[in-house]
């Protein structure tokens, strides 16, 4: 298994081997540094931990800033755990580049969508609305009636209703890698990827 950290930059368009347009994400990816590695016999699990993106001292507490030191790494803004397995052959200061990926690889990226804020249903749950005839032209967005009658008397948990819309975690399978550039590190991904621009997203293999 292989996995990495990085920053969604963008979409743009590149024509593969058969010469077909295809539209991809850039991923930003790396380079990342190993700061930890946790075993079954000392921590009850197996994991590798990597840091990515520099960040100021000041802005780091300073157990983060001690546990940085230990690794002999500069301060990092972001610490994620992999499930490497046990045969990973990393050691702690390694350090991981793109080129950990390569082209037609299938990836799990997991990201935080964008947050569009308080939504109406129309956009939240795509509901159709109402008419907008018949005396009542100000309930074409609204959701309708969402009570019981005399049993239950409330509304159920989970009735769908306006609300805070995006802002969650969200996992994407079976995303090709179309083309590595080790050079400059970056990775580009057939289709849209979650989470908005200069977002951190987490790359595994499986």
């Amino acid at each position: 298994m292989a996995g990495i950290l990085g920053l969604k930059i963008g979409m743009t368009q590149i024509f593969d081997n058969d010469g077909l347009l295809v539209p991809v994400t850039v991923i930003k990816a790396g380079p990342c540094y190993v700061t930890q590695i946790k075993t079954e016999e000392h921590d009850g699990y197996n994991a590798v931990q990597l840091a990515f993106y520099d960040a100021k001292e000041k802005r780091v507490t300073k157990p983060l800033l001690g546990h940085f030191k230990k690794a002999g790494v500069n301060p990092k803004r972001y610490l994620v755990e992999f499930d490497f397995g046990k045969d990973h052959g990393l050691k702690i200061g390694d350090e991981l580049k793109a080129d950990v990926l390569q082209a037609g690889t299938q990836v799990t990226i997991s990201g935080v969508t964008k947050g569009k804020g308080f939504q109406g249903v129309v956009r939240r749950h795509h509901f159709s609305g109402g008419p907008k005839t018949h005396g009542q032209s100000d309930r074409l967005r609204a959701p309708g009636s969402i009570g019981q009658s005399s049993y239950p008397s409330r509304v159920f948990k989970g009735i769908k209703m306006g609300g805070r819309m995006g802002g969650k975690r969200k996992t994407v399978i079976h995303v090709k890698v179309v083309k590595v550039d080790p050079e400059n590190n970056l990775l580009f991904l057939k289709g849209a990827v979650p989470g908005a621009r200069n977002s951190l997203v987490e790359i595994r293999t499986k």
